[in-house]
């Protein structure tokens, strides 16, 4: 949070008080505060504003100006005070005026001082009591611009966030689709994991869920630049090995370090919906659900490694039978990667997410439904919050739609 020194109220020292007057013979002397208060009053004296501006610094608490000060603008009486504010936004100001200009002294706390004095009736005790309690408002009125303007980040935050996340393309097919995303980071709309869908011209129906290392809000950026490049890839008629090697060039081009890499799976289903193509760079295999039959794991042993990894790394594409009627989950680490019990050692790991779904399915769970138990299971399982970033995308044909 951005800090302001000037705003600052003096704990058992100084407080420092720049008093801006025209007038050389008449420069404003402070009383003395009472005694036993524990705080002397220092006076800094400016002639004019451009004097002031020289003598403004952090360790100044309040400063009080005159609004007699002559000022550019003959036809705005308070054009001095509007200028101090300016040169000093973050500094407490007090308006000194004459005590038959009341109107004026009202006038410059609606354009911003703190308050007002009236120059006749000054003694140590209210100076003291007046930059006390100017100081204190704008400290406060600066905390709750702070806290506005943060509020307002958030939300404009929340809102590109929510735009960046991916609206699947599934027009015409006849698959049903389900997912769950999130994020690992704190008050998060968007984390390192990514998923899409898309359907092209000739009918198949392709998704994807892959995950960038790390979880800040730079992977995060990476994770849209990867889910972006696959979607236009993929429309541009782009599949397989030929698809995840240009995705590496855009990862290898983006990224902040070598290190960097990020894993991936790709399916393509075939138009009829009873077959598909199944990619792995480094990522965990899908589960895939038929009627009658418990959950499984895709085959996985001719995966590739993760993209960012091997400069000439090849991954080969898998034809996989799915039948007329399937579910699919695709799914990131993150939901296998938390614990069986709360105080155990041993990961819920693919086997496990196996078990799991599988005694879901006993229960009739389907779609929605099946995501949000998974996903709620996994966290109870962990004792908490899952610590990574969590997607699951669901896709299914037949007796499985949503």
């Amino acid at each position: 949070m951005e800090r302001h020194p000037a705003a600052e109220t003096a704990k058992g020292g100084d407080l420092v008080l720049l008093v801006i007057e025209d007038d050389p013979a008449d420069i404003f002397t402070a009383p003395e505060p009472p005694e036993g208060t524990g705080t002397r009053l220092r006076i800094r004296t400016a002639r004019n504003l451009t004097e002031a501006e020289r003598l403004l610094t952090d360790d100044i608490h309040c400063i009080l100006v005159d609004l007699a000060l002559p000022g550019r603008n003959d036809s705005d009486e308070l054009a001095p005070l509007k200028h101090l504010l300016r040169l000093a936004p973050h500094h407490a100001v007090l308006a000194l005026a004459a005590e038959g200009d009341a109107e004026r002294a009202a006038a410059a706390v609606r354009v911003g001082a703190q308050d007002y004095l009236f120059r006749d009736e000054l003694d140590g005790r209210l100076l003291s009591r007046a930059i006390r309690y100017a100081v204190e408002r704008k400290r406060a009125d600066v905390a709750q611009r702070q806290l506005t303007e943060s509020r307002l980040r958030a939300q404009e935050n929340a809102r590109l966030e929510r735009g960046l996340l991916p609206t699947p393309l599934l027009q015409g097919s006849e698959l049903s689709f389900a997912a769950r995303y999130r994020p690992g980071r704190s008050r998060a709309l968007l984390g390192g994991d990514f998923y899409d869908t898309v359907r092209t011209p000739d009918g198949t129906v392709h998704a994807m869920i892959g995950d960038v290392c790390g979880h800040g809000p730079d992977e995060a950026a990476l994770g849209v630049e990867l889910r972006i490049a696959w979607r236009a890839l993929t429309l541009a008629g782009l599949c397989g090995d030929q698809l995840l090697s240009t995705l590496q060039e855009v990862l290898e081009h983006e990224r902040e370090s070598e290190e960097i890499f990020a894993t991936l799976c790709t399916v393509d289903i075939a138009p009829d919906g009873r077959r598909a193509g199944l990619c792995l760079a480094g990522h965990p295999s899908p589960l895939v659900t038929r009627r009658g039959r418990a959950a499984q794991l895709l085959p996985h042993e001719e995966g590739g490694p993760a993209l960012g990894l091997l400069p000439r790394a090849r991954w080969p594409r898998r034809q996989v039978e799915l039948g007329g009627s399937w579910s699919l989950m695709m799914y990131t680490d993150g939901l296998i990667e938390g614990r069986i019990a709360p105080d155990a050692k041993q990961r819920l790991g693919q086997e496990g997410l196996v078990e799991m779904v599988s005694r879901q399915l006993a229960e009739g769970l389907s779609g929605d439904d099946l995501l949000e138990a998974a996903v709620a299971r996994a966290r109870e399982l962990n004792g908490g919050e899952l610590t990574d970033d969590v997607a699951v995308l669901l896709l299914g044909r037949g007796g499985a739609r949503t």
